[in-house]
């Protein structure tokens, strides 16, 4: 990238209305996503782990490939990583896409879309300490802890029941989702680190394509099997499945080579912070896609804290 384009790209990527615009896009694309997934389990009938990694091994690869394409259509040339990048991308692929979605498809089979889209925003406050800790000048600031604590009390509240506090708590369901979080966070920063002097969207369009194939071996490897639907020409219902996917393939390559780019040009805890919008979204759209019960006062309660903690967070000296 010469400096003309590196100037433009961070004129536009850094418009206060360009980051709120492409921010809410991002997390609304993310928050569609659980739902979405839940609704492909059942379109190609999968009911095992290995098959949810073979699932999302082949999203990620398409994901990937879309995102190679796209970035190469606009500049009109192949684009590919340059030898100092490939370390970079191969953390990011291994880290932010398959370590991250190891943890997160498991641990839908054990969580609501609902909880599972709250719990997952706790790695926008894991994002916003580990730049603290490693991003100089991305410091915590009064704002950011408020936002920061609104949200975290905002997730005990998703697992407050009739009963009181649900103290119930599961590796597999409520402790891989944390940890898929603290994955995805922790890739923001690596994100930070390898896009200083890169395209965004290259990097995004490998690391994606790198974790996608790692996710597919894990698959086959663990004897995972998608139950491929027969088309039928006439009919489109049939081709829903597809559809179902190259829809997620969409999402992520669309929402991870935004995120990519919001965080190369602004600060991780600004951009980071936004994610707590994914829950918002989830939330909303589990309710319309998979029927789920959204009408609780915890839910609601939840919401109107992640809320606030967004507000706290970008909220000016005025």
């Amino acid at each position: 990238m010469n400096n003309d384009s590196l100037h433009k790209d961070k004129n536009f990527f850094t418009k206060p209305l360009n980051i709120f615009l492409m921010a809410v896009l991002c997390t609304a694309l993310w928050g569609s996503a659980i739902p979405v997934i839940k609704i492909g389990y059942e379109a190609f009938e999968i009911t095992n782990t290995a098959s949810q990694m073979l699932f999302a091994g082949y999203r990620f690869l398409l994901a990937g490939i879309l995102a190679i394409v796209f970035r190469s259509i606009i500049i009109k040339k192949l684009v590919y990583p340059k030898k100092k990048e490939i370390f970079g991308i191969i953390s990011l692929g291994v880290i932010q896409t398959a370590v991250q979605y190891v943890l997160f498809y498991t641990s839908l089979n054990f969580l609501t879309g609902v909880k599972g889209s709250i719990i997952n925003a706790s790695g926008n406050f894991f994002a916003v300490i580990l730049a603290h800790i490693f991003i100089k000048n991305d410091k915590l600031t009064v704002r950011k802890i408020i936002g920061c604590i609104l949200g975290f009390i905002g997730v005990i509240v998703c697992n407050i029941n009739g009963d009181g506090l649900d103290m119930t708590f599961t590796v597999w369901g409520e402790g891989f989702m944390i940890l898929a979080a603290l994955s995805f966070a922790l890739g923001a920063v690596i994100t930070k680190f390898i896009t200083k002097d890169s395209d965004p969207a290259m990097i995004t369009g490998y690391q994606l394509a790198l974790g996608g194939i790692i996710l597919i071996i894990i698959g086959v490897f663990s004897e995972g099997s998608l139950s491929i639907p027969n088309f039928d020409l006439y009919d489109i219902g049939s081709y829903s499945p597809l559809f179902i996917l190259l829809y997620l393939s969409l999402l992520s390559s669309i929402a991870f080579s935004l995120w990519a780019e919001l965080l190369k040009y602004n600060f991780v805890g600004k951009i980071s912070i936004y994610g707590f919008l994914n829950p918002i979204f989830g939330v909303i759209l589990s309710g319309v896609l998979l029927s789920e019960n959204i009408f609780s006062v915890e839910t609601f309660a939840a919401l109107i804290l992640v809320s606030f903690g967004i507000l706290a967070v970008n909220m000016g000296k005025r």
